[in-house]
């Protein structure tokens, strides 16, 4: 919650292409947003966040707790490729939400960035071609204020219920592979450098690392991982996009949007929203490794019978 607005602004950054730029960087497009869409509007989407991210970092702690345990030697620590095949199994296992999860959300936090363009599209064919009042009205059917978003924006269950009528569970499932691709190096690279970030904090005491320790790692290690992997999150992210502006590029696949992307952006587009990525997985991962730390969920277990 506390670092969905900066996600959303890494979403509609990494998805605008040379042709249809409105955000130059990551203020510009909270200012942009709260401007035309409500402070609200920073949030588009938080509701499949809140309900899909809390079994998904879940599967992904326990995931790799469970993989570096079966790999352990008699309580023995881990040598580095042990701890980065523990991190594969878990970046392996967490796609099952994940990518349902970020489908959704992408198509919501991009809403307003399509409208915008569209729009802008539309204003700019009137006043090129001076057109008469009544091809206005039929080229912008909707009163349009500058600086407003004339549409609705599809809620998630909308999306859902669409997806599954036009596509079954596939559709939900769509930029799958490449979702496996961002999320499997990603925590490659994550736990083993947390863990030994932690183990570092521990000043040769026995037991765990203080909770700050904990935190430090955790975003340090975040940061770290997201920013390695955020070309492959813009792939995802373009292909995950359902809607398009009028003027913005369809992609088919992993390698036809890498080819794309090279001839039309440069390398440098495979870089687009970084610092966003690395400023919303550092909190994120740090509050996460805390409370995992701190047993929260072992000790509200402890109060049901029978625990």
């Amino acid at each position: 919650s506390c670092v969905f607005p900066i996600d959303l602004a890494k979403t509609r950054l990494q998805n605008q292409q040379n042709g249809s730029r409105l955000y130059t960087s990551m203020s510009d497009c909270l200012i942009k947003t709260i401007r035309s869409e409500g402070y609200f509007g920073m949030y588009r989407g938080s509701a499949v966040n809140l309900t899909l991210v809390t079994p998904e970092k879940a599967i992904k702690l326990a995931a790799n707790d469970f993989f570096r345990q079966y790999l352990s030697k008699d309580g023995q620590k881990l040598t580095l490729v042990k701890e980065m095949l523990a991190g594969c199994g878990a970046g392996t296992c967490q796609v099952i939400v994940t990518t349902p999860m970020e489908m959704l959300k992408i198509q919501l936090q991009d809403a307003g960035r399509i409208d915008h363009s569209n729009t802008a599209k539309r204003l700019e064919i009137m006043v090129n071609n001076n057109l008469t009042q009544d091809a206005q009205r039929k080229l912008m059917p909707e009163t349009v204020v500058p600086g407003t978003v004339p549409t609705k924006s599809p809620t998630a269950m909308q999306l859902t219920r669409e997806l599954l009528k036009e596509k079954g569970i596939a559709g939900l499932y769509k930029g799958l592979g490449a979702t496996l691709l961002r999320d499997v190096p990603f925590s490659i690279i994550y736990f083993p450098l947390f863990a030994n970030l932690n183990d570092l904090g521990k000043r040769g005491a026995e037991g765990p690392a203080p909770f700050y320790v904990s935190f430090l790692a955790g975003c340090l290690a975040g940061s770290t991982a997201a920013v390695a992997v955020n070309p492959v999150d813009v792939i995802k992210t373009r292909i995950q996009s359902m809607n398009r502006g009028s003027t913005e590029e369809t992609y088919s696949g992993v390698t036809d949007c890498i080819s794309k992307i090279m001839k039309n952006e440069g390398p440098s587009a495979f870089l687009k929203g970084a610092y966003c990525r690395a400023l919303v997985i550092a909190p994120l991962f740090g509050i996460a490794q805390v409370v995992y730390f701190f047993g929260v969920g072992e000790y509200i277990l402890s109060f049901l019978p029978g625990n």
